[in-house]
């Protein structure tokens, strides 16, 4: 029994060691052939190399670079772009504007601000010269006194309108609505002078529209102080008739003068006179009547 347990335990051993040395010699065998792959590959890759430069024709010249096509867009990469969480950039400065460059190439004050210091009156941005006004209703106060050219050239609208507004409010304390005639009348008006303004001048010299305009609005103020006084005091008489011929006198006097000076037509003043005066009589009828 001990000899058989002897024979079978030496059997057991070698039969172990063999085993052992079998699996030992299969992984080193296995290693062996995959460096001897690793090595066989590079050699291959080399030889393709030497090959390639082997084989390169001179004859053919300099040859321009290949560009590579663009690569295909990454949409996975763009949508997890779009995606992202924006940062958050606000400073708390929202209110405060930024420097920008001047065209000198100094950094102004702020991008956008105006030179508020150098600015023009409103006034005169819209037209609205008071020194003009002022001397145009002189003129019109005084039709014998002098006048420069430049203001009656002056293209004011403001005076105009306010003696006309002046008109209407007088004849609202005679219980007239008369706007719309008043308007009516002095555009007809307007537009019959200014067409015949130019035809008098002729080559000489021209008016514009507002020009006329303005200049036949400053000479309603003594039509405006009747239709005043004819609030108070009754006209229809022969003293209330004579104050509105006197009226209507000054009027076309001063518009006469006015027109005469911008136009250069001294010796034709009567003929300039005689429209202007139509015109107001019709304004006299309204403030009277």
């Amino acid at each position: 029994f001990l000899f058989a347990s002897y024979v079978l335990i030496v059997h057991a051993t070698d039969y172990a060691n063999h085993r052992t040395e079998m699996a030992s010699n299969y992984w080193m065998g296995d290693k062996s052939q995959q460096n001897n792959d690793w090595f066989g590959q590079q050699q291959q890759q080399q030889q393709q190399a030497n090959l390639g430069w082997n084989n390169f024709d001179y004859s053919q010249g300099p040859q321009p670079p290949q560009q590579e096509a663009p690569a295909a867009p990454d949409y996975y990469s763009q949508f997890n772009n779009y995606n992202a969480p924006a940062a958050n950039n606000y400073g708390g400065n929202m209110f405060i504007p930024s420097t920008a460059p001047t065209a000198g190439g100094a950094s102004s004050a702020a991008y956008g601000d105006d030179d508020i210091e150098n600015e023009p009156p409103l006034l005169e941005e819209l037209g609205i010269n008071f020194s003009h006004i002022k001397e145009k209703t002189m003129v019109v106060l005084n039709p014998v006194g002098a006048t420069s050219v430049d203001v009656i050239a002056d293209q004011d609208l403001a005076g105009p309108l306010v003696f006309c507004l002046m008109f209407g409010a007088a004849l609202l304390l005679h219980g007239k609505m008369q706007f719309g005639f008043i308007y009516g009348v002095g555009m007809l008006g307007c537009v019959g002078m200014y067409m015949l303004m130019n035809l008098m001048a002729g080559d000489i010299s021209t008016i514009s529209f507002t020009c006329t305009a303005s200049v036949l609005g400053y000479c309603l103020l003594p039509m405006s102080i009747l239709s005043m006084l004819s609030a108070v005091l009754s006209f229809k008489g022969a003293i209330g008739y004579g104050i509105s011929l006197l009226a209507v006198f000054w009027c076309s006097f001063s518009a006469s003068k006015l027109f005469v000076t911008a136009l250069s037509l001294d010796h034709q003043r009567l003929l300039v006179a005689y429209p202007c005066a139509l015109l107001y009589a019709v304004f006299a009828l309204l403030a009277i009547f």
